[in-house]
Parts: C-alpha cells; structure tokens; sequence
C-alpha cells in the first residue's frame, strides 16, 4: 500500500517556499484550482465592480432588462409544459436518470419513519396517512424509473424534494427538544407548504390532457400523477381541517406525527408544564 507521501508526492511540491504544500492531486488540473492567484484575480475584480466601477458605470444609464437573459437557463434542458422522455445516452439525459432514480431510493430510506415509530412503540403515528404515502411512493415510481425516468413526472418529484428538504429540517430542530420551541413557530405553515405542492403538482398535470399535440410516451403516468395529487391534497386537507379548523384536542395535535417524522412535532402545540412532563415520560 502506498504511503501518504507517496500518493500526494510530496517532495516533490515545493513550489512556495519555505511552507509545506500538502495537494490533493485529483483537483490539481481543474478549472482554477492550479494556483489560488486566477480566483483572487476574479474576486478582486467581482469587489471592484460592485463597490465602484459598476455603480460608477450605471450612474447615467437606464437599468438593463435582464428577464429574459436570467431566465433563458430554465429553457436549455426543462420544459413546465410539453416535456417528454428524453431515452438518449446524452450527458443531460442520463443525470436526469441517475437524479430519478435517486429519488426513487430515498423512498426506502423514508421507511425507517415508520419502523422508528413501532420500535419506539409511537402506534397511534401509524396513520393511514402516513403508511398509505410510504407504501404507495415506491411503488409507483419503480415503473417510472424503469420505463420513463425523466419528463412530465420529474415535476412533482422536484416540488416533493424541496418540501422535504424544509420538513425534514424542521423534525431535526424538532428533535433537539424544548429549547427550540421558540424557533419551531411556523409548524402551521409546513402543512401550507404540503397542500401547496398537491395544489401545483395538480395543476402542472392537468394541463396534458388539453396538449393534443404533446406526445408523451406514456400517458397512463399522466393518470397515475393526477390521481396522486388529487388524493393526497384531500387527505391532507382533511388533516389541515381537523387540526387547524375544527379545533386541536391532545388526539389531534398528536396527530400531526402523520406527516412522516418524529413525535418532537406536537410539543408545539403545548403549555409548558404538560410539555415538562411529557419529556420527563420520555
């Protein structure tokens, strides 16, 4: 087995001198990464710019319409609209297999949610709700992966990974404990951001049934997503009236655990001295 010295050469890179020069050789041929001079170049010109030669530059001109030119990088390689399956061996094309197919497998790490809750004995967690999605998910995507990984149906995975970035965050926050109620405020919102996502998916698939010239290669996906949205914005209403509209008893805000993750997400909704017990129970 080669030795570290060995594997970075090290001495053979002495090129500051008197300082030891301790490269990773993988990135020594990358784009800016030979010497650190072209990016203090760059950076010192971008802090030039901002701070004095732009302002001074723009003083007496009209603003730019830049519109089109920040947006035209949506228009390169995705389409809201017409977007069909893209089965090339393309760079573009094969990412967006890799990205789906991802996707698809983090569906199986999101099981442990639900094996957590019964080791932990978090039964009444268990909703149908919340077993219905994690079954369902999985299921469903395994055929669109393996027969039409990108198009129409990246949409909704989109809007899916990004709530969940946010949810998950805050289970996280969540499961530090008590001292960050106070940053917990806007549980009510996270709900928002859910039947706002069933809300788009809903919308963004409804517009292929009016594209008679839209020649996606498998429309029954267009179905399986309609039905998707509109089920799971019913449920999640229904979740939303229950614990917002008609009122939130103990059963109700324990509820809230539907939403895939840790227990820590009910204590919001509690005074203080039924929160203190509840932990010491814990």
């Amino acid at each position: 087995m080669e030795s570290i010295e060995e594997i970075f050469d090290l001495d053979k890179k002495s090129d500051l001198k008197g300082y030891s020069t301790f490269f990773d050789p993988r990135v020594e041929d990358w784009l800016l990464m030979s010497s650190p001079l072209p990016q203090t170049i760059i950076l010192g010109f971008y802090v030039y710019f901002v701070t004095s030669l732009g302002p001074k530059l723009m003083e007496n001109r009209k603003p730019f319409e830049l519109k089109k030119f920040i947006m035209s990088g949506w228009g390169t390689g995705y389409s809201f609209r017409c977007d069909i399956v893209d089965y090339s061996q393309s760079p573009t094309a094969l990412r967006m297999v890799r990205t789906c197919w991802l996707y698809y497998f983090s569906k199986f790490i999101e099981l442990l949610d639900t094996i957590f809750f019964i080791l932990r004995k978090k039964n009444s967690q268990v909703t149908f709700l919340h077993v219905f999605h994690h079954t369902i998910m999985p299921w469903t995507w395994w055929f669109g992966v393996k027969f039409a990984a990108g198009g129409l149906g990246t949409f909704h995975a989109f809007l899916n990974t990004a709530v969940h970035v946010v949810m998950y965050s805050y289970y996280g926050l969540c499961a530090l404990g008590p001292d960050y109620q106070k940053y917990l405020w806007w549980k009510k919102y996270l709900t928002s951001l859910q039947l706002i996502q069933f809300v788009l998916i809903t919308i963004h698939i409804s517009q292929f049934f009016f594209m008679e010239d839209c020649k996606y290669q498998f429309p029954v996906f267009q179905y399986i997503i309609m039905s998707y949205g509109c089920i799971f914005l019913l449920l999640f209403l229904h979740f939303w009236y229950r614990a917002y509209t008609k009122g939130c008893s103990w059963g109700l805000t324990t509820s809230i655990g539907l939403m895939y993750a840790s227990d820590y997400l009910n204590v919001q909704a509690l005074d203080s001295e039924l929160l203190s017990s509840i932990l010491k129970a814990e």
